[in-house]
């Protein structure tokens, strides 16, 4: 069994250029994990904070407050590790600690443990052997709150190879959209400067309508049909458009507003004229019935759930109840531990609720998630196209696949 010797964290910067916190923690003064924290830009209102007061350093010195208790602890114990930070904080949002030390914290340890152990770091959280690829899901055009003035309300065109057999087919076509798209938009645009969002996706000046053309028409014009070996997928990020005051959706940079009722509507259309395999928060994170309608009458539909349920298992629990989605974003440092992320997949799948493992806007070289999405069976793996912290998470799907001990790709 190994035992911890070592923990340490330091302020560093996510691809934002954002300050974030790293931690490393040692087991039997040889094996280093190393955590990287991320951080998104689109929040629900309910997930864990990333940092008390919004403030890294505070972060930093609570963490090496208490860096003693971790000492001895055997690394692999998940639970105990979990457990030690929720001693020095008890708060639902990890208000005194961050939520950022609990995600890094708890997947370090692990870390080192599969490294300490020999084994690779899905294999350490779970003992299901009957695992598939996830597909990697990608972002091809940006708008809302990953991109700037002028891009599309929505906030993600997305894209996923359905149809391929492979983890190196499906990435290398997801590639290829991604550059289809950039020349058909420099042909509507002269003057398009290749400028992108966040996560990798061009950020034309367009409108909502005209983006999810173009992205279609990338598909076609490399021989694929939409549904079949490629699908368009959309997150819609409602939230940053819903006006409470208003009780409407604004669209502010195409100018209408949509009813609740307009908005289903709206989503609706979308979905069947491209075809979708995907639609995350079609709805603003509180409208749990509107979903559940969304739900209902796209049942072979991704109909995905972030910040109506921000990785929290007492949402979830609600949402499945309401039959709200058929699927869930599970982003680890939306609950905090590692361990909060693994419970809510435990509720995602008694509940017959499937998981796209997921990256954030601001991120960090880490390759963990891929390991985190293998082991929670996730359908996809949210983590981008293009970019050195994206490429990370695929390549690391990639290096996994020389394991030969999983076997095929997910089922959608």
């Amino acid at each position: 069994m190994p035992k911890i010797t070592s923990i340490k964290g330091r302020l560093l910067y996510n691809s934002r250029g954002s300050k974030t916190i790293e931690v490393d923690i040692v087991s039997d003064k040889s094996h280093l994990g190393r955590v990287c924290a991320p951080s998104g830009a689109s929040v629900g209102k309910y997930e864990a904070v990333s940092f008390p007061d919004n403030n890294p350093e505070k972060s930093l010195v609570a963490l090496n407050s208490n860096l003693k208790k971790f000492i001895g602890l055997d690394p692999s114990n998940l639970k105990s590790i979990h457990d030690t930070i929720r001693k020095i904080d008890s708060s639902t949002s990890y208000s005194k600690i961050g939520g950022s030390v609990a995600f890094a914290v708890t997947i370090a340890a692990v870390d080192s443990a599969a490294k300490a152990l020999g084994i690779p770091l899905f294999k350490l959280l779970t003992k299901d052997t009957d695992l598939r690829f996830p597909f990697p899901l990608g972002n091809i055009l940006g708008g809302g709150a990953h991109a700037g003035p002028g891009t599309p309300d929505i906030q993600e065109i997305l894209i996923c190879a359905k149809g391929s057999k492979t983890v190196n087919d499906a990435i290398e076509v997801n590639f290829a959209v991604h550059k289809e798209l950039r020349k058909i938009l420099q042909k509507n645009d002269p003057g398009f400067t290749n400028g992108r969002g966040d996560e990798g996706g061009w950020a034309p000046k367009l409108d909502n309508q005209k983006a999810l053309e173009l992205s279609a028409k990338a598909c076609e014009n490399l021989g694929y049909t939409l549904g079949k070996e490629v699908s368009l997928g959309v997150d819609f990020a409602s939230s940053t458009q819903w006006s409470e005051k208003k009780k409407k959706y604004v669209y502010d940079r195409e100018g209408f507003e949509n009813t609740p009722e307009e908005q289903i509507e709206f989503v609706s259309e979308i979905i069947k004229k491209y075809k979708l395999v995907y639609a995350e928060d079609a709805v603003h994170e509180e409208a749990f019935e509107e979903m559940a309608i969304l739900t209902s009458k796209f049942p072979k539909v991704l109909i995905t759930g972030d910040d109506l349920v921000v990785t929290n298992t007492e949402i979830l629990k609600k949402a499945a109840k309401l039959k709200a989605c058929n699927a869930a974003i599970l982003k680890v440092n939306q609950s905090g531990s590692l361990y909060d992320a693994l419970e809510f997949a435990k509720e995602a799948h008694k509940n017959k609720i499937r998981l796209i493992t997921s990256h954030r806007s601001g991120e960090a070289i880490d390759s963990h998630i891929t390991h985190i999405g293998i082991a929670t069976k996730s359908k996809m793996l949210k983590v981008g196209v293009v970019g050195g912290e994206r490429v990370a998470k695929l390549n690391e799907l990639l290096r996994i696949t020389e394991y030969d001990l999983i076997h095929g790709m997910a089922e959608i």
